[in-house]
């Protein structure tokens, strides 16, 4: 019953379009449910033996690296970065060799550089890797990598830098892939992700830590790898962590992938903000060729929480609160969903309409005065003026029949006569009881106060 009932909702949904023109905002609310939290870790379990000691087993803190991805695919396809989920897929010697050091360090203390070799040497590691996946609503969900390309200056020269990871779930929300052919420099773009620094910031709490941070800029350039492959540069700040993340544009739709971010002097000195790169959208594209994802499957959690997004900044807030609903029923405890549920259930005021009574009070106006001029129109629509009298005298070759309607008293005390008319008092002309004899093709003008 439920997803029958789930099913009809769906369907009323209203067909949106990435091309419609929707404000930043909205845009970065439709992309940041799709964005999580990437967890490669490597555990393990070490044998050593300290001098002439016996064996003890230690399990040392685990090697982690920590970065961003995002969902390509509802049925839980996801992008991230090769490098991130490295240590974790294809665990480097390195790594084995620092997990034995800080056993060695916690079993048996301080030692020499030879003293420590030698237990080194002789400790027995054991490798546990694992890539997790931290939703926004804070769920942890395992993940497999289900393809991988080294980055360029790692493993291999032929790489992109790109991974793609495999979630057991569904419903999940997604981005959908612009083409980064069309960009230009200066468009504006927006980096979403996980900087360390916000994950290790001591004022935040561990939910507000899971949530996808935004940073903004615009496209500086275009280059080249050392492979002459085509990235990005922007000038979004980034930092450890927003590896994998999406950099999308303001329709929120992803133009790349951002990879490495630069440091001072190549080492380890600093980020230098300013200058990050991107892998394109259309690199992502050519890596997902023949791995069956399916980049055009809707996702329902997307219909219901863009058709609510949409409602929300339309102002209708109760129907947006469906649709909220629906896409939390569909993931629950989205940070975003139940930020804007809440909002939606306490609108703000709305301002008083100035623009409204405005336009009413000079419709009004307008009114009042086209009404007053076709009242004046009405009454002297038939008014001559005497200049006009004085060309019909001359002009005619009958004269015209001039009347003086004037009351008696007013025609008795006025000086003024006017020649070869007729008086006639008003009364007159309106009872009838003067009879005027005029053919209907002369002109008739009449004289008043």
């Amino acid at each position: 019953m439920r997803s029958w009932i789930t099913g009809a909702l769906l369907l009323l949904l209203p067909v949106t379009s990435t091309a419609a023109e929707i404000s930043v905002q909205e845009a970065l609310l439709r992309a940041k449910p799709a964005v999580s939290l990437v967890v490669a870790e490597v555990g393990s379990e070490v044998i050593v033996t300290c001098g002439g000691g016996g064996e003890k087993l230690i399990r040392p803190a685990p090697f982690r690296e920590t970065g961003t991805g995002w969902f390509i695919s509802p049925s839980g396809w996801m992008i991230t970065n090769a490098h991130l989920v490295s240590p974790a897929s294809q665990t480097p010697a390195w790594v084995a060799d620092q997990q034995a050091r800080r056993a060695v360090r916690e079993a048996c203390g301080e030692l020499s550089p030879q003293a420590l070799a030698a237990a080194v040497a002789r400790a027995k590691v054991k490798l546990d890797p694992s890539i997790s996946v931290i939703l926004s609503n804070g769920i942890r969900l395992p993940a497999t990598v289900s393809k991988y390309s080294p980055p360029v200056a790692g493993e291999s020269m032929s790489g992109r830098d790109l991974a793609l990871l495999k979630l057991e779930a569904v419903d999940m929300p997604t981005l959908s892939l612009a083409d980064s052919s069309n960009a230009q420099i200066g468009d504006k773009i927006h980096i979403l992700g996980f900087p360390g620094v916000v994950l290790s910031h001591e004022l935040l709490n561990a939910s507000a830590k899971a949530e996808a941070s935004v940073t903004s800029g615009a496209i500086s350039g275009f280059k080249q790898d050392l492979k002459n492959q085509p990235v990005i540069q922007i000038d979004a700040p980034a930092a450890w962590g927003n590896s994998g993340g999406p950099a999308v544009s303001s329709q929120g739709e992803v133009l790349g992938v951002l990879t490495f971010v630069s440091v001072a002097g190549g080492t380890d000195e600093g980020v230098v903000q300013g200058f990050n790169f991107v892998i394109p959208s259309a690199a992502v594209r050519e890596f997902l060729k023949g791995t069956g994802v399916p980049l055009e499957e809707p996702s329902r959690f997307n219909a219901a929480w863009h058709a609510g997004l949409r409602a929300y900044f339309s102002g209708d807030y109760s129907r947006a609160e469906k649709y909220f609903a629906e896409a939390n029923r569909l993931v629950p405890e989205l940070p975003d969903v139940r930020r804007i549920t809440a909002e939606a259930k306490n609108p703000p005021p709305k301002p008083f309409p100035w623009a409204t009574v405005a336009a009413v009070v000079t419709a009004l106006s307008l009114g009042a005065y086209a009404g007053m001029w076709g009242l004046r129109w009405r009454r002297n629509r038939y008014r001559i003026r005497p200049s006009e009298v004085v060309r019909l005298i001359e002009a005619s070759k009958e004269r015209p029949i001039i009347l003086d309607v004037r009351d008696a008293a007013t025609y008795q005390k006025s000086p003024v006569r006017i020649p070869d008319s007729k008086h006639i008092t008003p009364q007159e002309l309106e009872s009838g009881v003067t009879a005027l004899k005029i053919e209907p093709t002369r002109t008739v003008v009449a004289y008043c106060t």
